[in-house]
């Protein structure tokens, strides 16, 4: 989740930019990429601490 949040959020800002997508330089992919991002920290975070 934290990488694909990543990689919206290079085709969101124009960064990743190979190939065709609709998604280059769209800056709400780079806002909806930063929110998975973000939840998939907080998910991996808490697995670690739960220790499981």
């Amino acid at each position: 989740m934290v990488l694909a949040g990543l990689v919206w959020i290079g085709q969101g800002t124009g960064v990743l930019s190979a190939g065709g997508s609709f998604m280059i330089g769209d800056p709400a992919w780079a806002v909806i990429g930063f929110v998975a991002a973000a939840l998939g920290g907080l998910v991996a975070v808490r697995e670690w601490r739960r220790g499981s």
